[in-house]
């Protein structure tokens, strides 16, 4: 991750002070021959000025999101690893969106600091339902598309919870959005809509339902659209899941804290 995509996710003021800071650290890395630990020193630096003074509501949504961020890192690395079980011709798609997981886990330990969680030991199999998850590639990618539809939803559930933190709240979204891009291609690789119909997980496995609860609902706002197909409403808005709902899919695969 580069330097200016580190400091363009941390409001202005914040920034200014980082980047007056790098300057120093880069001058003296430079002098004392040390220049490829500047990345570290740079996220030590944003990780002193920005966690220190966060509320315990946001540190603890920013360590929810980051535990579901090790989870979808770790799931891509692992698959990306495994000889064969990707298709040459998508395997593209999935080495840039593992690149993304892999800089959404790094920002967020860095505005976290020491403050940030520890990295979960994950069981992609979740007991055995997912045995075949990384010699199967319809496996694999059925489980990337509960993943990333997971996380959309859960990024748009603890929304109101940064309000207030605007720097914090708009890189929040900034990650939403790229997670539903990766949504939106997972699904259309499996033949899928690229949005979510109803309630329905579409040939998912019955143990992806919860990831789908909710989705059918088909008034916002107090308004219930006339003239139009319920389908259509509920592919138009996408439900937020809430801490607990997200927590019990991802414990799933998750052996330890």
């Amino acid at each position: 991750m580069t330097h200016q995509t580190l400091l363009g996710g941390i409001e202005p003021a914040f920034a200014t002070k980082i980047a007056s800071r790098r300057d120093l650290i880069v001058k003296n890395a430079l002098r004392l021959g040390v220049l490829a630990s500047v990345p570290v020193l740079l996220g030590a630096c944003a990780a002193r000025l920005v966690s220190g003074g966060m509320p315990k509501t946001v540190v603890e949504v920013l360590n929810f999101a980051l535990t579901l961020e090790y989870l979808e890192d770790d799931f891509y690395t692992t698959a990306l690893g495994k000889p064969g079980l990707i298709p040459t011709r998508v395997r593209p798609v999935f080495e840039q969106i593992s690149k993304h997981e892999s800089e959404h886990v790094a920002l967020l330990k860095t505005v976290l600091g020491l403050d940030a969680v520890q990295k979960p030991k994950f069981d992609f199999t979740a007991g055995g339902t997912f045995g075949d998850v990384f010699t199967n590639y319809r496996t694999f990618v059925a489980l990337s598309q509960a993943f990333e539809d997971t996380g959309v939803r859960a990024y748009k559930g603890q929304a109101t919870k940064l309000m207030g933190a605007d720097f914090i709240l708009t890189t929040a979204l900034k990650i939403h959005s790229v997670e539903a891009r990766h949504a939106a291609e997972v699904r259309r690789l499996r033949g899928e809509k690229p949005w979510i119909t109803g309630s329905s997980r579409g040939s998912l496995p019955a143990a992806a339902q919860p990831v789908y609860a909710g989705e059918g609902k088909t008034v916002e706002l107090g308004i219930t659209p006339s003239g139009v197909p319920a389908s259509a409403v509920s592919e138009a808005f996408d439900e937020p899941l809430t801490k607990e709902q997200v927590l019990a899919i991802a414990g799933m695969f998750i052996v330890s804290a």
